[in-house]
């Protein structure tokens, strides 16, 4: 019956099923038979020979679809066998493969039986870039690369909705230098805005030069207040526009710190349509209808930072003048001062005071969309960005900056507050305040850059902001 048995499980070896339920039984019978012919004296023979059965009987097994929970010397096996008195592990090779298959082992420690395991846990390959960037595994002086989704909200412009690239490099891959950086972001806002944005800050060969600018695309419309400070809560006009911006500051260093150069800014707005709000008819400010400028100056700066997106020690002076040119039919000619102060002060291994003041003034005749804004993402956090705008402009804050927190590798926080003001002449009064808290996240720690979400507060409503680097 056993023989019988066993013709049939060599004739079914298609048949991955009743292969093993035959051979399970094959060696339950031939074992039985073999227990009643040695019984108790010769135990070392029978327990070598019901073995053996198993091994004959079940090379197909290990072959196919089949195997057992044992470990070899060399890979995962049957520990707990191996462990076992009267088990003996005999390895044999069937068709030229290594196979563990145990030629004896104890009849009351057969292992157990499965299918392959499909359910087994598969590691999670993520790609290497993607690793790099959550882990930061590259060297310290290899550039680093991001592109990330962004999404922000001011009560003008309601929800925004953007993407964001960054990369950060040092020149020739040399960290004794000062950290470049490029970035861009997109965006679309429920106000039907679109925009693209472009900045970049880049240090050459031994600090030497300095090239700092941005470039500006924005569609709008965009929610007109008025002109000063003293002005309705509520938007006196929609403005229809497409507006660009070029500025770009090339710098020498004269001495350590000290770098002066060439400036020059074009700003021009088309298609422009004032659509205004409400019974009141506004007064249509100069460039209602377009303007078109080129202007170009000298800009003189002192500067000990090291890593301008996330500034630890050190301190920023920075003035500017700029002279616009009637050059096109739509110019306006006027002049520009500007000033930008920041002090940075340790004040231990991991929190930072940060302090700014800023300040623009302009005379001539100045278009509306040149005059000098308050509010965004830098500055005045929580204003909508031209919710006050004049011809001259002075702002201060003050931030206190965990990077990151004491209990926290790569989490940290920032509290800050600021105070700014518009006139038509020096502004001495109707300072407006904001105020705010933000989160950080150590995003590379080997190039020491956080990225940020800043909530700011003032008295007419709030904002958000997220972005890579600090605001100041």
């Amino acid at each position: 019956m056993v023989t019988f048995f066993y013709l049939l499980y060599l004739k079914s070896y298609k048949f991955v099923g009743m292969r093993t339920a035959l051979s399970i039984f094959f060696n339950h019978q031939l074992t039985k038979i073999i227990q009643s012919i040695f019984a108790q004296k010769h135990t070392s023979l029978f327990i070598l020979f019901s073995c053996f059965s198993l091994s004959i009987a079940s090379p197909r097994l290990f072959k196919d679809s089949l195997s057992f929970d044992w470990k070899s010397p060399s890979n995962t096996g049957f520990q707990k066998s191996l462990n076992k008195p009267h088990s003996l592990t005999v390895w044999s090779a069937i068709e030229n493969k290594r196979l563990a298959t145990p030629l004896c082992m104890a009849l009351n420690q057969r292992p157990h039986i499965h299918l392959n395991d499909t359910n087994k846990k598969k590691s999670l390959h993520l790609p290497v870039w993607i690793m790099n960037m959550i882990r930061d595994t590259m060297s310290s002086k290899k550039p680093r690369f991001l592109i990330y989704p962004t999404i922000g909200y001011s009560p003008e412009t309601k929800w925004e909705f953007g993407v964001s690239a960054i990369t950060v490099f040092h020149y020739n891959n040399d960290t004794n230098l000062r950290l470049s950086e490029i970035s861009a972001f997109t965006f679309y806002t429920q106000e039907k805005q679109l925009g693209l944005w472009m900045d970049h800050a880049i240090y050459g060969k031994n600090n030497n030069i300095f090239a700092l600018g941005k470039m500006r695309f924005q569609n709008y419309p965009l929610s007109f207040y008025g002109i000063g400070s003293d002005i309705p809560k509520k938007p006196v006009a929609l403005i229809d526009a497409t507006y660009y911006n070029v500025r770009e500051r090339l710098i020498y260093k004269l001495s350590n710190n000290l770098y002066a150069g060439f400036e020059f800014d074009y700003q021009q707005m088309i298609n422009t349509k004032f659509n205004p709000k409400g019974m009141n008819q506004y007064p249509l400010p100069p460039g209602s209808g377009g303007s078109q400028n080129l202007g170009i100056g000298f800009g003189l700066i002192l500067d000990s930072r090291h890593n301008m997106l996330n500034v630890r020690d050190g301190y920023l002076a920075e003035v500017a003048y700029i002279n616009y040119s009637p050059l096109f039919e739509t110019s306006f000619p006027m002049n520009t001062l500007f000033f930008d102060g920041r002090y940075f002060i340790p004040t231990s291994k991991n929190q930072v005071l940060a302090m700014q003041v800023v300040g623009q003034f302009s005379s001539g005749d100045v278009p509306f969309n040149q005059l000098s804004l308050m509010g965004g993402e830098t500055m005045m956090r929580g204003y909508y960005l031209g919710r006050y705008r004049d011809k001259n402009y002075l702002a201060a804050q003050i931030e206190y900056r965990f990077l990151p927190f004491n209990f926290q590798k790569r989490l940290g926080g920032a509290v800050f507050g600021s105070l700014g003001s518009v006139s038509n002449t020096i502004p001495v009064n109707n300072y407006k305040w904001s105020t705010g808290v933000g989160l950080r996240y150590l995003l590379f720690p080997k190039k020491d850059i956080f990225s940020r979400v800043d909530v700011g507060f003032n008295p007419d409503g709030y904002g958000i902001y997220f972005y890579v680097g600090e605001a100041f």
